[in-house]
């Protein structure tokens, strides 16, 4: 048991006695035994001390049935339980809270906003939604509620309900919401263009590029979307539009960008292409798409050439690595540093969550750890980690 809760549990108590007191509850009006009610806390905390919670429960639910004022009491130890991860407990507790004939509206409104996080920390997507669903119309609990909903259906990927909710809030709540609505969209969009449905996919992304004009993402399907449909002019059009407004991001979408451009007949654009860009976003993708094209249309020397160019501006072990590959090792005594230096690459060759961290060996829009969409950086974590 962490700090946190030693001292959640010696505050408890101190909290309902004071409580008890203040109140100057008339015990004899009500036919009660004045000690009852106290004896049953502590014998539930005592329960809650010696690990035995099930026990400490039906202690606590007595508490409430003798003096109902102590609805705080049961909100503390739900919410407890659900920092512990114990949801059948904690879900235990609210739910008795919310069955109860005697509880006020506003009361049962306040442990059924617990109950949708018990449902949502325990992944019960379903209950949790149907609880939120409940609650959009609690003026007091409306907006924390369609909140939960967003995020609900992110995680169940219902793209359309997902866009609703964002909106509301844009409009009620006054919060911002564009960007997370353009990839909801670009979601809509991916989806049609999965079925083949590119009209579909059109007015999808339409959308996204009205709700955010600055997506990459939009951007990167528009291209894909016109070269879907045979016209490779605008899918260069819409691709050139990453290097102009996001340079950053165009080893994302350059190895179609320059095969485009070779279908076209601009080889010689292409590979300016690259090399403008590796001078004024350089990375180690767009590095490594350069070599490749440089080797398969001029030659291997010319990409050697280039890739030692790079690594003399931007030394980096996974350039020195494609390096290696690249030339070969003759000499026998060096033969056992590639693959020990490939490992090591591998290991560096992953994109980082800005915000929580967390590691990827595939670029995402939306980070798999935390949700945030946009957190990734379109740089390996070697480059991150030297800058």
């Amino acid at each position: 048991m962490g700090e946190f809760e030693l001292w959640y549990l010696i505050l408890l108590p101190a909290l309902f006695a004071a409580g008890w007191w203040l109140r100057g509850v008339d015990t004899r009006a009500r036919g009660a035994d004045p000690q009852t009610a106290p004896r049953s806390m502590f014998r539930g905390l005592n329960y809650f001390l010696n690990e035995q919670p099930d026990k400490a429960i039906d202690a606590f639910i007595e508490v409430v049935k003798l003096d109902p004022e102590t609805i705080e009491l049961h909100h503390a130890l739900g919410n407890l339980f659900r920092r512990r991860g114990e949801i059948d407990r904690a879900v235990r507790i609210h739910t008795h809270l919310f069955n109860r004939a005697d509880l006020p509206a506003a009361e049962r409104a306040n442990a059924l906003a617990e109950l949708g996080q018990d449902f949502l920390k325990g992944g019960l997507l379903d209950r949790a939604e149907d609880a939120y669903l409940n609650l959009r119309d609690e003026p007091r609990h409306r907006l924390d509620a369609l909140r939960s909903l967003a995020r609900i259906y992110e995680m169940e990927r219902e793209w359309v309900k997902a866009i609703d909710c964002a909106r509301r809030l844009e409009r009620e709540a006054g919060e911002s919401h564009h960007a997370a609505i353009a990839h909801f969209y670009c979601e809509l969009a991916d989806q049609a263009l999965a079925r083949n449905d590119l009209d579909g996919a059109e007015r999808h992304l339409a959308e996204a590029q009205a709700a955010d004009r600055k997506s990459v993402r939009a951007m990167l399907l528009a291209g894909e979307l016109a070269a879907r449909r045979g016209d490779l002019e605008q899918a260069i059009k819409r691709w050139s539009q990453i290097e102009s407004n996001a340079p950053e991001h165009l080893a994302l979408v350059a190895r179609q960008l320059t095969e485009a451009l070779d279908k076209s007949g601009r080889r010689a654009q292409a590979l300016n292409l690259l090399r403008r860009g590796l001078m004024d976003a350089p990375s180690i993708d767009l590095l490594e798409i350069a070599v490749d094209r440089v080797a398969a249309w001029e030659s291997s020397n010319a990409a050697e050439h280039l890739l030692r160019d790079e690594l003399k501006r931007h030394p980096s072990l996974l350039g020195y690595e494609r390096l290696l590959a690249l030339r070969g090792v003759a000499d026998d005594a060096m033969a056992g540093l590639h693959p020990l230096i490939q490992a090591q690459a591998r290991k560096l060759a992953r994109y980082r969550c800005g915000k929580c961290g967390f590691r990827a060996r595939e670029f995402h829009w939306q980070c798999p750890g935390c949700t945030s969409w946009d957190s990734y950086p379109p740089r390996r974590i070697e480059e991150l980690d030297s800058v």
